[in-house]
């Protein structure tokens, strides 16, 4: 009910047809927000006085009809983008340049996108944020950890003792549109990452990257296969970024299957649905039966998005998913995505009012809810093709694209922002094409024609679009997280570590990930994540071994080897700049991310084994993958990209992420907090 009184109370910055829509499930609920807005503008003199007294004018007061759109386009490359635009192709993003501004912007260190959102989002550096990767560790076991968010079951006490997830937030600090929100500036946020589980703030929110799909994991898709059968082999293990995958073999009976879906666990077992397939007699399709609905599939195509109840006993939880029938003939196989939270009925909070993803998937139909929602790790893997990838890649990017612009439209004033991962996927998954000298380069990207090209010309398009709806006054910026780089090459440090002596495996060695097999009371340093090496400190870790004063120099000593290093391949340097968490952080929780920060040289990157906990195999190692370009090297080398449709002082220097919280606040004469790292880049008034 009060969520409901918040919304109403905003009706003025938020406004247009259709904004029931997400209540005709509940007549009540419906009733009491009627109520409530009659209310709302009966208590609205009440409101502004208020406002007016405490300091939160904000758009109610003057200057209330300020706007500030923000279109985050995740990975966006200055370099590329500047090559676009001296050919022509970019011709939306060259105006906007022409007219304001377009600068490197300095990223994070390291450059990975929790890392770098959330310094954009509260105007921090990680040290006073604590997101460092997109994994942080139990100080206790060492064992690697999600560090966005914690998920836990608690008990209920009483008669019924049923137990609930009980879902925390780990990042520091406070976004931006929360200081916005305190002085009454209304804002809509979507698919920021690192914003799950929502918080509470004067506006609405729909949350992005690190919420899990229904089963807890980040994205984990399954392919049914014919037994016996299997051409080229799926690969099941865990992603770099948590995304995994499962092949379960099917027999057919006539042209007819049977199979369930696996869900979110419950005990020991996991909660299920059953579904089956018909295939035509000439095999180019099928008949797909869930969930009470029937579809068709046709080879190559994906269904739309099918909802799914699990059930177990008394309990039941709502996902959806699509499903692809890869091929009919001679071999089955059907692809089925990661089963996404049902926006509609959500287990998990996705947004700020609870309701607001019931609103958007009402108005605009269900849509992906998983945070990495586009199935790199299926790809990767074998599941997808390039073809079926890119599709899938392009289906979210314009569900992504309707929110948006209906929420555009309807925010008359105050903030809206939205973060579109089409180019960041992309680009790690075709980087291949680009570079002759890649493992896993091949001559032309056949079908797929030319994807990173292809997804630059539709972000273009995109603010083109957002730029015809601007209107006298709207600050527009546009920017990106990090840029991109050539991966070739992965390199183990846990396995360097050990060459080293600075990390000891058990004598029982199995192989394990997640460290299993480091001998804590003998091991100086480790390493996991895409970040850099941490090292075994007394106080910190549960099983230290190093003190203050051995660890100065044994940084100083790793940092030396790791400059030296070099591929015996080409006889080049590996590492550009090892930067210290002490020199490099300031805040409260400055050591709980890496206590050195690797910055690689362009082509190479932490390897997946080490992304894993994992200390066996070669120092280096050829990427052969899909996943074939990065960012997760020298902070230097990748920065990301500002433009604005204004003119801002860039005469300290090349602005950094961090500075766009404190400028937003500043256009909105909102001071800019002591707490904060970023700078204010003073904005040039609009032309009458």
């Amino acid at each position: 009910m009060s969520a409901s009184l918040y919304l109403c109370a905003h009706a003025l910055a938020y406004v247009g047809p259709g904004a029931g829509f997400a209540f005709l499930g509940s007549f009540l609920v419906l009733l009491v927000a009627l109520v409530l807005a009659v209310l709302s503008v009966l208590l609205l003199p009440l409101r502004i006085a208020v406002a007016a007294l405490t300091g939160r004018a904000g758009v109610l007061g003057a200057g209330g009809s300020k706007r500030v759109v923000i279109v985050g386009l995740d990975g966006l490359d200055p370099g590329y983008l500047r090559g676009m635009m001296a050919d022509g192709t970019a011709r939306n993003l060259a105006s906007l340049a022409e007219a304001g501004v377009f600068s490197d912007l300095r990223t994070t260190c390291p450059a990975i996108s929790p890392v770098a959102w959330s310094s954009f989002a509260t105007g921090v550096n990680p040290g006073k944020h604590n997101i460092f990767d997109f994994l942080g560790r139990d100080l206790r076991t060492c064992i690697p950890e999600l560090s966005s968010c914690r998920i836990r079951t608690a008990r209920r006490s009483g008669l019924l003792r049923r137990a609930r997830a009980e879902i925390s937030l780990l990042r520091g600090s406070q976004p931006f549109w929360k200081v916005l929100g305190d002085k009454g500036v209304f804002s809509t946020v979507l698919r920021v990452p690192i914003t799950f589980p929502p918080e509470k703030f004067r506006g609405l929110s729909l949350a992005g990257m690190c919420v899990p799909d229904l089963r807890g994991t980040q994205g984990s898709f399954t392919l049914y296969e014919e037994a016996g059968t299997r051409g080229e082999a799926v690969e099941t293990r865990e992603g770099p970024e948590g995304g995994s995958g499962v092949c379960v073999p099917v027999a057919l009976r006539n042209g007819r299957m049977s199979s369930r879906l696996s869900g979110p666990a419950v005990g020991a077992r996991a909660m299920d649905a059953p579904f089956s397939v018909r295939l035509d007699s000439d095999r180019r399709g099928a008949r797909l039966r869930v969930g009470g609905e029937t579809v068709r599939l046709r080879v190559g195509e994906y269904s739309p998005w099918m909802r799914v109840k699990f059930r177990r006993g008394l309990r039941t939880a709502a996902g959806i998913c699509r499903f692809l029938l890869v091929s009919a003939d001679p071999v089955f196989r059907l692809y089925v995505t990661p089963i996404n939270i049902d926006p509609e009925r959500p287990a998990m909070p996705l947004s700020h009012p609870p309701y607001y993803s019931a609103y958007l998937a009402k108005l605009h139909g269900p849509f992906a809810t998983l945070g990495l929602a586009e199935d790199t790790w299926g790809l990767s893997s074998g599941a997808l093709d390039d073809a079926s990838f890119l599709r899938q890649t392009i289906d979210i990017h314009e569900e992504r694209r309707r929110m948006f612009f209906d929420a555009l439209r309807r925010t008359r004033r105050g903030m809206c922002c939205c973060v579109f991962d089409m180019l960041d996927r992309v680009q790690h998954m075709f980087y291949r094409d680009m570079d002759e000298e890649h493992p896993a380069h091949r001559p032309s990207s056949g079908a797929a024609g030319d994807p990173v090209r292809e997804a630059y010309r539709r972000a273009d398009e995109l603010v083109g679009d957002v730029m015809k709806e601007l209107r006298k006054g709207d600050l527009l910026v546009v920017l990106s997280d990090h840029g991109f780089g050539t991966f070739r090459c992965g390199v183990n440090l846990n396995r360097w570590l050990e060459e080293c002596g600075w990390l000891k495996t058990r004598p029982d060695a199995s192989g394990e990930d997640c460290l299993r097999d480091v001998d804590w009371e003998r091991t100086k340093a480790y390493s996991f994540g895409l970040a850099g090496i941490y090292l075994n400190r007394k106080g910190r870790e549960r099983r230290g071994v190093v003190d203050e004063e051995e660890a100065l120099s044994l940084k100083r000593e790793i940092a030396r080897g790791l400059l030296d290093l070099r591929d015996a391949q080409t006889n080049e340097p590996v590492v550009s700049r090892v930067y210290d968490s002490r020199e490099t952080y300031s805040g409260p929780y400055r050591d709980a991310g890496p206590d050195l920060v690797v910055g690689f040289l362009r082509g190479y990157r932490i390897s997946w084994e080490t992304a894993r906990g994992r200390v066996a195999g070669d120092v280096l190692t050829r990427n052969a993958k899909p996943w074939s370009g990065d960012h997760c090297m020298d902070p230097a080398l990748v920065p990301g990209v500002l433009l604005s449709n204004r003119k801002l002082d860039l005469t300290r220097g090349t602005p950094h992420i961090m500075d766009i919280a404190p400028t937003v606040l500043g256009f909105f004469g909102i001071s800019r907090p002591a707490y904060m790292d970023g700078l204010l880049l003073a904005i040039e008034e609009a032309a009458a």
